[in-house]
């Protein structure tokens, strides 16, 4: 699994990333990352500041909640059904 870095940490090397007189290999090495992480990083950075299309960060824990919630919910309507078919074996009409 990927190394998780402190937000500040990511902000900074985003900050230094985007001088004009630095490259993506230099910020990466200085900081001890690779590259594809910090272009990553550059483009997480652009989506959320809107320069770049897809959905940023705060729209994707949104809908990682909202997916959990969902499974949540299907679940106990499966338990509800299940225990409504339960008892309703029980009630024999007359």
């Amino acid at each position: 699994m990927a190394k998780k870095f402190p937000t500040e940490f990511r902000n900074d090397v985003i900050a230094v990333a985007k001088q004009p007189d630095t490259t993506i290999a230099q910020t990466a090495k200085t900081f001890g990352i690779s590259q594809s992480c910090l272009r990553h990083w550059l483009k997480t950075d652009e989506i959320n500041n809107g320069d770049r299309p897809g959905i940023t960060t705060k729209e994707a824990t949104e809908l990682r909640e909202l997916k959990k919630r969902k499974r949540i919910l299907e679940q106990e309507n499966e338990i509800l059904r299940r225990a409504a078919a339960f008892f309703a074996k029980d009630i024999s009409p007359k």
